[in-house]
């Protein structure tokens, strides 16, 4: 099902009306009263609790503090509680609290919803290949419904780590490579978790993580160490984190690695100094798991006493399960190591949050069995999951159109994915159902090709080195027209702790391809999985690639639409796609080198930045993906090729469908600074639209640009644009050469 933008709207404004029902009477003190008044009638041991987290028994990332939450609850010495789910459980664990809790301070429900709760969507890697904000935020929207109507408050995310090596098995979780698009989808994601109004009951509190440059790993190694000049921090990694705060998001989360020698949970200059002090973020921080137990192994902290301290001084509010702060912050403010006044700041911040959610007025606001039975689900719900499933498709090759595929051809559908219901919906898919609501591609076939001309065949397993199955899965696929191959990763291969030092397809699959490649039929592969893959060899041998990512819920339908031709795919990939893993790191908004390789015709390569056994070259770049049918540029036209600090440039460009299909194209404009005080990439991306074109139609797609596009940090820190030559691209990808010239002057 394709949504129209109508479709898109009319759904955002269905959720938003719903948001009003259940709403509480009107406040007669305002927040900062409100939070006065009560924290002048708290202990040092009830404000220190407002700082303290613990799980529940749900997912464990880490080991836990070796306390009974139960107990702690009931002793009223938690803040918040992550990892529960559902009215009954949240409901039964909030009385428990308030019957136990001398001011009656609710508790704070929190989980990782990163890409849908019960109705999961493709992971984020996939959401971001869509290009969609649209379709973005409506993801967080729906999750967000269905999160607060299961007795939650609050998501850990959007995760807006800028990540440019695929080994790192959290790029699943984010937006890519580019600084300019992960903004988008950061400001896109906060405003769908978010809504206009926390108080609002189908509102969830926003986390903006990791804090800071966690994608930025060394070896792609997760928890591992970062270390980077402060100007690429800023001007790459920092700005999704500061336009989640203008964009008014409530939490932010500390990231495991350290920057420059300094573990971020300990970090003043990230937390105290520019998230609080120069961006003014007035919400609370939440540590990663045991995040403060961990500056001893880091080598910062002596022992867990002196590890409270550090973290507190540098910013953080909530101890998320390493109990440090419940056990030990009175003691470092006996012994005057922290004061009174930090305790209180971050006590403030945490019950702020609770008062936006309208916790106070009523803590069980969020616990109607009814509710949540009606919104789980929900069938708006699941069409939006197979829209933008629809729109994360991205086409990386397609020879002699082998693909869309007819109903009348024959087509034996094999691979260790191809009837999968686990692996689709992806990693941290929350308490999406894996079994029952899951669309394995199978089923999604089922329900649009003929039944009679399909067959279904795993041949090999993902990991397993078992080649009993292969036999039969190849004399199916002897009397196919066309072979469409399902494969890729299992779920757990990517996320949280499941960085790669290989990233090709896992196991025997390769092998299996290989065997089918011998029959001399097209072949179709079609990739599950969570990370850009090494597919140098799929590529040379396989007619067809589709990249699916983890598409979700209603991922296997999205799938079948896509292979025929129900859906066009239009998505574009948000990460490059090496040719080899030894190109790793690899990016397209790279610098330029004193002896950059022009590639394979230069006609000096020797002394020249570039291997000697693969071109520099990416296999799929950034912005990359292909159509049903074709689309040409003409006519690029700047507004003047000469402006000032004042001007606006426009720049447009004639688009044209010039194949056989309707279809939607991405049209993408990056700028080139030819010339600055400090070297600049050799492109950068500077805005994006989608664009829907019918067979034949052709539109005029313009852009605006002025010199706040163009700044950067100069050779003294200071973020300003310069004067001097630019040029401009517009295309389908990166790898675009069209392109005009214009200049900046005072």
């Amino acid at each position: 099902m394709k949504y129209t933008k109508t479709a898109l709207l009319l759904l955002a404004f269905s959720l938003t009306a719903y948001a009003q029902k259940g709403k509480n009477a009107k406040k007669t003190q305002t927040r900062e009263e409100f939070v006065t008044e009560l924290m002048g009638k708290m202990t040092i041991d009830e404000k220190i609790s407002q700082l303290v987290q613990f799980t529940a028994d749900g997912t464990v990332t880490g080991p836990k503090a070796g306390v009974n939450y139960i107990d702690e609850i009931k002793k009223g010495n938690v803040g918040s509680i992550l990892n529960a789910t559902g009215v009954k459980y949240t409901r039964e664990l909030q009385k428990m609290n308030l019957d136990n809790s001398r001011l009656k301070i609710p508790l704070l429900f929190g989980y990782d919803v990163i890409h849908g709760y019960k109705t999961i969507f493709p992971i984020s890697l996939g959401e971001a290949a869509t290009w969609d904000t649209d379709a973005v935020a409506l993801s967080a929207r729906v999750a967000a419904e269905e999160t607060a109507a299961s007795g939650v408050h609050w998501t850990f995310a959007p995760m807006v780590d800028i990540t440019r090596d695929p080994r790192w098995g959290r790029v699943s979780e984010g937006s890519g490579e580019d600084t300019y698009l992960g903004v988008q989808l950061a400001i896109a994601r906060v405003k769908g978790f978010q809504g206009t109004n926390l108080n609002d009951l189908n509102t969830i509190l926003a986390c903006t993580k990791h804090f800071a440059a966690y994608g930025a790993a060394e070896a792609g190694r997760d928890y591992n160490t970062v270390d980077m000049s402060e100007r690429v921090l800023r001007e790459t990694y920092l700005p999704p984190f500061q336009a989640t705060v203008d964009a008014g998001v409530a939490t932010f989360m500390t990231s495991f690695n350290e920057i420059a020698g300094v573990p971020a949970t300990a970090n003043k200059f990230l937390l105290r100094d520019v998230l609080k002090g120069e961006w003014g973020f007035d919400g609370f921080v939440v540590t990663d798991y045991t995040a403060i137990n961990e500056l001893i192994p880091h080598g910062v902290a002596k022992d867990s006493v002196h590890a409270g301290e550090l973290a507190l001084k540098a910013g953080v509010d909530m101890d998320m399960v390493g109990a440090v702060y419940l056990k030990f912050l009175k003691k470092s403010l006996q012994e005057g190591n922290v004061t009174e006044a930090q305790i209180n700041d971050a006590c403030r911040r945490i019950l702020n949050a609770k008062y936006d959610l309208g916790l106070f007025e009523d803590p069980y606001r969020y616990s109607d069995d009814k509710r949540e039975k009606q919104t789980i689900y929900k069938k708006e719900y699941l069409d939006a999951a197979l829209h933008v499933a629809n729109e994360s498709m991205v086409l990386l090759k397609n020879e002699n159109s082998v693909l869309p595929l007819n109903k009348n051809q024959k087509v034996a559908f094999v691979g260790p994915l191809v009837s999968d219901e686990w692996n689709i919906i992806g990693s941290w898919a929350a308490t999406g159902d894996r079994y029952g609501y899951a669309t394995s591609v199978e089923e999604g076939i089922m329900e649009v090709a003929n039944k009679k001309n399909v067959s279904f065949d795993k041949g090999v397993e993902i990991l397993k080195d078992d080649r009993s199955m292969i036999a039969k899965a190849v004399e199916s696929a002897r009397n196919a027209d066309v072979i469409v191959a399902v494969m890729g990763e299992f779920e757990n291969m990517t996320g949280e702790a499941a960085s790669r030092s290989s990233i090709d397809l896992p196991g025997i699959q390769k092998e299996f391809l290989a065997e089918l490649k011998k029959l001399n039929k097209p072949i179709v592969l079609v990739l599950l999985n969570g990370r850009p893959l090494t597919l140098e060899w799929e590529n040379e041998n396989m007619d067809a690639i589709l990249e699916a990512w983890y598409p979700g819920t209603r991922g296997g339908a999205a799938i079948a639409q896509t292979l025929y031709g129900i859906n066009n795919p239009s998505g574009k990939l948000p990460m490059t796609f090496p040719r080899n893993v030894g190109q790793v790191p690899i990016y397209y908004n790279h610098k330029n080198t004193g002896r950059p390789y022009l590639g394979p015709t230069d006609p000096e390569q020797k002394y020249k930045s570039r291997y000697t056994d693969v071109d520099n070259s990416p296999l799929y770049p950034f912005g990359y993906g292909l159509s049903y049918t074709t689309f040409d540029y003409s006519n690029l036209k700047l507004s003047s090729n000469q402006i000032n600090f004042n001007d606006t440039l426009k720049i447009s460009v004639e688009v044209s469908n010039t194949g056989n299909y309707d279809g939607e194209e991405v049209v993408q404009l990056y700028i080139k600074d030819k010339v600055g005080t400090v070297t600049r990439p050799v492109k950068e991306l500077k805005g994006f639209k989608k664009v829907a074109l019918k067979k034949g139609e052709k539109k005029t797609v313009e852009f605006e640009i002025s010199s706040n596009d163009l700044r950067f940090y100069n050779i003294d820190m200071d973020f300003v644009a310069e004067p001097g030559d630019f040029e401009v691209f517009v295309g389908g990808s990166s790898a675009t050469e069209t392109k005009d010239k214009f200049v900046l002057v005072r």
